[in-house]
């Protein structure tokens, strides 16, 4: 298993990982040191520990966030699906009754058609 080692808050951690995930937990680990010095710069040196909980509790925040926006988004998505089977639906009962319309008026023309012929016939 491979080990990275990362700085979070002017410290150095040792990890384990994945095999190919070095990457994605280096950039991880840059992204939280970018809430830390974020906290850092707008309350100035309030303890390591404060710090770090802070921007636990931040992305835990965003994180929150996302998670709600993506339900949100599902629950769109499986309404504008529904919409599109009862639209779908709906179509195939106007496409029905057209069919069964040409069918009837097909049917009433051929009938005219013979009664002319037959009219026709008599003369």
């Amino acid at each position: 298993m491979p080990q990275i080692t990362v700085t979070i808050n002017g410290r150095a951690f040792r990890m384990a990982c994945d095999e190919g995930e070095e990457e994605r937990l280096t950039q991880l680990a840059k992204r939280f040191d970018g809430y830390i010095e974020t906290l850092r710069e707008n309350f100035g040196e309030i303890g390591d520990l404060r710090l770090t909980v802070m921007a636990g509790i931040m992305v835990t925040d965003e994180l929150s966030e996302l998670q709600r926006r993506l339900k949100a988004l599902q629950e769109e998505n499986s309404s504008l699906h529904n919409g599109r089977s009862e639209l779908a639906e709906d179509i195939e009962q106007d496409r029905k009754k057209l069919v069964d319309g040409l069918n009837d008026a097909s049917e009433r023309i051929e009938a005219i058609a013979e009664n002319i012929t037959a009219s026709i016939r008599r003369q």
